[in-house]
Parts: C-alpha cells; sequence; structure tokens
C-alpha cells in the first residue's frame, strides 16, 4: 500500500490527533472488564448440574453452561485447565454454594463438542471487515528456541475473522492451517453472518474474481471495498457494463489510491486490524488446547469474551489535528 512504500518520505506529516468524548463512560467500562464480581443467579445454580440423558452411554455430571463458564474464565485469566479447576473451586467456595467443581480432564473432554452461542448482528445493514492473522500453537517457549535453537519451524493457525464496522463486534470467525488461502475462507464467514451487507471490505488478498461473485450472489446490494493489485487492468466490458472493480480501478487513475482509499471508505478497515490486536493483548496471541476441534472451541469462547467486553461501552472520539 502507498502508507507503506512512502514511508521515508511520510516523516514531516504530523500523526493525527484524537479527543474521546465519552472517557467518563469508556473508563468506567474499562475498569468493568478487570472486574472480578461474580454471582450466580438461581437459574444458573439450577442449571449447573446437566440433565439426565434417556439413551444409552455414561451420564453427562456438568451441563454445557457449567463447562462454558470454566472455559470462559480460563481464556480471560489465561489460565491452564487445572488452575481452572481451582479458581471454580475457590470462587464456589467463597460464594457458599454446594456445587460440584469439573475437573481439568473433564474441561479437556467436553470442550471437544462444547457449542458456544454464535453472536448476534444487528437489524441493519453490516459494513463486514474482514481480516486474517496468525496463532501459535503451545510447545517451546521463545527463550528455549532462542538458546538451543529448533530443528523445525514452529507450527501455527490461521484465524480469520468478519468485524462489524459500526459495533466492533466480531460477528464470524474460521480457524484454519496456516497455508489456507484468505479468500477461501469469505463464504464461511458469510453464512455466520445473519442479516444483508451494506459493504464488504477486506485487504489486497480478497481481490480474487471467485470472491466478487461469491459476495454478490448473496448480497447483491453490497459494495465490495478491495484495493486491485498494482497489475489489475480494465475488463473487456468497462465501457458498457463496468463491474466494481473497473470502478475501483478508474478511481484510483483519477485519484491515485490515497485518494481512492478515503473516497471508497477503505480506511474503515483499519477497525478489523483493531480487532485483532485487541484479540491479542487481552487474550494471547497463542492456542494452548491439544487438538483441531478444542482449538476451535477455545476461539469461539473467546470471540464471545471480547464481545461481551465491548458491550461495556466504548470509545467515540473525534479528530482535533
Amino acid at each position: 500500500m502507498p502508507f507503506k512504500s512512502n514511508v521515508d518520505r511520510r516523516h514531516h506529516i504530523p500523526k493525527q490527533r484524537h479527543r474521546v468524548t465519552n472517557w467518563a463512560e469508556y473508563d468506567a467500562a474499562l475498569r468493568q472488564r478487570g472486574s472480578l464480581t461474580v454471582w450466580f443467579s438461581e437459574e444458573a445454580i439450577a442449571a449447573w448440574r446437566a440433565e439426565p440423558r434417556m439413551t444409552r452411554g455414561g451420564q453427562p455430571s456438568y451441563s454445557a453452561l457449567a463447562i462454558g463458564t470454566a472455559l470462559t474464565l480460563r481464556a480471560v485469566f489465561r489460565l491452564a485447565l487445572r488452575q481452572t479447576e481451582g479458581l471454580i473451586g475457590s470462587i464456589l467456595q467463597l460464594l457458599g454454594l454446594n456445587l460440584a467443581v469439573p475437573d481439568h480432564s473433564t474441561l479437556s473432554r467436553r470442550a471437544e463438542t462444547l457449542e458456544v452461542p454464535r453472536p448476534q448482528s444487528c437489524t441493519g445493514p453490516i459494513h463486514l471487515l474482514v481480516d486474517s492473522t496468525g496463532l501459535r500453537l503451545c510447545g517451546a517457549g521463545e527463550w528455549l528456541v532462542e538458546k538451543h535453537g529448533t530443528r523445525r519451524r514452529r507450527s501455527w493457525r490461521k484465524l480469520h475473522i468478519g468485524v462489524d464496522a459500526e459495533t466492533g463486534q466480531i460477528l464470524a470467525s474460521e480457524l484454519t492451517t496456516s497455508e489456507v488461502d484468505d479468500g477461501s475462507q469469505v463464504e464461511p464467514l458469510l453464512d455466520q453472518v445473519k442479516g444483508s451487507l451494506a459493504s464488504f471490505i477486506g485487504d489486497g488478498a480478497y481481490d480474487q474474481e471467485g470472491i466478487y461473485s461469491t459476495v454478490t450472489q448473496r448480497h447483491p446490494e453490497a459494495d465490495l471495498i478491495v484495493p486491485p493489485r498494482a497489475t489489475a487492468v480494465l475488463s473487456d466490458d468497462v465501457e458498457s457494463t463496468p463491474t466494481q472493480r473497473d470502478r475501483h480501478l478508474q478511481s484510483i487513475a483519477e485519484h491515485g489510491r490515497i485518494g481512492w482509499q478515503k473516497r471508497s471508505g477503505y480506511t474503515r478497515r483499519a477497525l478489523v486490524e483493531a480487532a485483532i490486536s485487541r484479540l491479542k493483548r487481552v487474550i494471547g496471541n497463542g492456542l494452548r488446547s491439544r487438538t483441531e476441534q478444542r482449538r476451535m472451541t477455545e476461539v469461539a469462547i473467546t470471540v464471545h469474551v471480547l464481545n461481551r467486553m465491548l458491550e461495556f461501552g466504548r470509545p467515540k472520539s473525534v479528530r482535533i489535528a
């Protein structure tokens, strides 16, 4: 992108300054995110134990609510499974509740099949921002690799997310292996978004003909805002029936890439990068689970936690310089 290639010539441009207009509410929301106020409603106490099953096989001792609560605390406080078991036990003891504590083996096993509620989108058309990032797998620490070296490259997984530009909520997520192309996950992400799209915004990795057709078939009225590649050319039918990509190329030729970014609304894509940064700062940049299904559950719980934190409050800022 232009801001990357011209970095050596942008030192004279002052950095933008913004002022938060709802600082009191946002400050209270940040404190509430770290509050350790825990309570159990009567409904939660009654639903802690699993319903008896009528089919053959072993009877589960804990409900999905109990397992989900424990795994949520594990994600928030970055705990191992045994430490999570100890935390749940101490909370129940402090509250004086006579409830059984799920052990670490049960938490690990039930994470394989736990169903986490999907995030709900707003009623109006959504400005969907998509991007991906890497999450490392548990293994040798950074100090161990630097000190003694390693014979093989460290494994990692790629997380694809779709963010609502208006609310900052993560509406869709997919966890894949590192070699999976970003464009191949557009359809699974769109399957998770309930509602119509006002726009679909992604970086240059999504400049593919198949993505344009997929988004157009599902949401004909949506604007697809993706920067064309530097070698992109106009289509043969540009004079009669120009495509969205053709209009982007024409706008870039007339106003330049920076001008196109401002006119098209591509600058909103910074919000999905902020969501990825929030995920890694709050939850971490790695996956603790050992199997693929448990890693998917871990990601789903992470998304649920971040969305709940955003419900407490978000900053509203205006540019002052």
